[in-house]
């Protein structure tokens, strides 16, 4: 599937390009494009404008205002006090001053409970005034000049403000202050914040209408940058709180088709491997379906039938172990080995249900178990003359290309609307219907009288469908000159189609007729046997099977891609026209 994309506009001045990219980097999610447009006094008041209207929209959106900050840092202020007179208790400051004014000075103290020394108080006049867990408040009292006497280890601390009940109220009053601000602040953005929105995106949209009309003779210097960028949609959250600290314009929208955005493909760890398949042909444009999950399964298919033999399949996932694992490192396959298992697993199956392994052909080796015999298909098609692998190939062409048919049909429609897709409606309806009462008709469900008005009903819908109304809103006279055009190349089409299939069928049985020569060819060099003849013997089936085996592979890798690239994306009227997404990252 195609992950969806955000679209994010950016504007800046030139002169911060560097610092602007650099951070952008450091998100690791944006494909950017840029632009450079002028710059001169008036855009630059537009663009001041612009800045007042985001800041107030900033400062709703965070709930802050400078009143509030002021308000909490008072607050703070108050509580921290509050929570240094606490140990103090409830204490008279006046008692304090009329005890200064006998020359008596009261030092307050703190220290850790563990330290604090109750000899202390043989050294000086000691009050313990609160006793902690971890710290002990107390207070000793000196007379004139008197110093402190060394023995007292302990930090000495100011005299509390005021009492700790007094400081209390001050915290609730301005808790209170705190709260009516902020009650205002929330009001203000529930009633405000659509208005400056609107008001943005208008001086927003007067400074682009006046850059676009603009002389671009400027000087280097006097311009301004203009970014368009795209990230996954799972990002928002994540990318509004990092792109509201850059110094630039922002504008977050809906990625619309029109928008050409980049595209990132989001599969099932299994489809992922043949994502690269797709990206050979192209990645779809933003409305269209990924392609990919279908691939998997066809190519996959594709491949295993090519290879046509159990063994290759096992050479196959021993190599895309030992790739993955970078026990054999071959630069072209970097990255490989999982998808070179999994094709290597596809033809083993394969293989073995089409009976063959190392140009061995299992129905008549004597010594394939019996539970082998059981899988294997027989090698007529039941009831014809034909192999069973290239009637199969074509059962399998028919079906890959109705699907296609159902994929042009759905996508079409999801793109362009019904109208457009009238024609494609009737091809399918045309086909399916065909292949179904055919179907119904040679099993017996159908009698013929059921089947004739299948056929006219089937018939009478794609008629309509095909010539009349291909083209809704056109003549009717050129819609069935274009009915009858299109009527040819898709009858000509479907029929060079569907007989291309049939190179599934005839790669594997060369494939397995040239292992069979080497087999047989290394039997006749064996003979009776002796040293020199089992070296040759196995010389020659060591060769030839990884010559075979080479040229199968190639085979098997390049007419499967001509069967998805040319046959099924020709009839689902694919684009592939998409630009791969490619953020900015940081490679360090």
């Amino acid at each position: 599937m195609i992950e969806k994309m955000t679209k994010y506009s950016f504007i800046l001045l030139t002169a911060d390009k560097e610092k602007f990219i650099s951070e952008l980097t450091d998100l690791g999610v944006m494909d950017i494009t840029r632009s450079t447009k002028p710059v001169d006094a008036a855009s630059s008041a537009i663009l001041a404008e612009a800045a007042g209207i985001k800041k107030q929209m900033a400062a709703l959106e965070a709930e802050t205002s400078d009143e509030l900050v002021k308000i909490r840092e008072n607050l703070a202020a108050e509580r921290k006090k509050y929570a240094a007179a606490l140990p103090w208790g409830d204490f008279s400051s006046e008692a304090l001053e009329e005890l200064r004014g006998r020359g008596l000075d009261i030092h307050f103290h703190k220290v850790s409970t563990k330290r604090f020394n109750p000899e202390w108080e043989n050294e000086v006049p000691l009050q313990v005034i609160c006793q902690e867990k971890n710290t002990t408040y107390f207070t000793t009292i000196l007379e004139g000049d008197a110093k402190m006497p060394a023995q007292i280890a302990a930090c000495e601390i100011p005299a509390p403000e005021a009492r700790a009940e007094e400081l209390l109220s001050r915290v609730k009053a301005m808790e209170d202050e705190e709260a009516q601000c902020l009650a205002e602040i929330r009001q203000a953005k529930e009633n405000d914040m659509p208005l400056l929105q609107k008001e943005y995106d208008k001086v927003m949209g007067r400074l682009d209408n006046y850059l676009a009309t603009v002389a671009a003779d400027n000087a280097a210097e006097d311009t301004l940058s203009v970014y368009v960028g795209f990230a996954p949609s799972t990002e928002d959250e994540r990318l509004e709180k990092e792109l509201a600290k850059l110094d630039a314009f922002c504008i977050k929208e809906k990625t619309k088709p029109e928008d050409n955005p980049p595209i990132k493909l989001k599969n099932s760890r299994f489809a992922r491997e043949f994502e690269r398949i797709t990206g050979m042909y192209g990645l779809p444009v933003y409305d269209e379906a990924d392609p990919t999950p279908m691939i998997s399964i066809f190519f996959l298919l594709f491949f295993a039938m090519c290879m046509g033999d159990a063994g290759y399949g096992l050479v196959l996932i021993l190599a895309g172990i030992a790739i993955g694992k970078n026990w054999l490192k071959i630069g072209m396959f970097k990255g490989m080995g999982t998808l070179i298992t999994i094709l290597g697993v596809a033809t083993t199956i394969v293989g073995l249900v089409l009976g063959t392994a190392f140009g061995v052909d299992l129905r008549t080796a004597a010594w394939v178990p019996d539970w082998l015999h059981k899988i294997i298909l027989p090698a007529k098609f039941p009831g014809t003359t034909y192999d069973y692998g290239m009637v199969l190939s074509i059962i399998i062409g028919i079906l890959h290309l109705c699907l296609a048919m159902i994929f042009k049909a759905v996508v079409y429609t999801k793109r362009f609307g019904f109208k457009e897709a009238v024609s494609a409606w009737g091809w399918l309806i045309l086909i399916l219907g065909a292949i179904v009462i055919a179907l119904c008709t040679l099993g017996g469900v159908f009698s013929p009288n059921v089947t004739r008005w299948a056929i006219i009903i089937v018939g009478a819908i794609s008629f309509l469908g095909i010539f009349l109304f291909n083209k809704p809103g056109r003549n009717p006279l050129i819609n069935i000159g274009a009915g009858l055009w299109d009527t040819y190349q898709t009858a000509t089409g479907l029929l060079g189609d569907i007989l291309s299939y049939i190179r599934l069928y005839a790669l594997g049985l060369a494939g397995g007729m040239l292992g069979g020569a080497f087999n047989t060819l290394g039997g006749m060099v064996l003979g009776d046997g002796g040293v020199g003849r089992w070296i040759a013997f196995v010389l020659i089936l060591l060769i030839g099977h990884t010559l075979n085996l080479l040229m199968c592979c190639l085979g098997a890798f390049v007419h499967p891609l001509r069967l998805n690239f040319l046959e099924y994306f020709k009839n689902s009227g694919y684009e592939g026209m998409g630009a791969k997404y490619n953020p900015l990252k940081n490679n360090n």
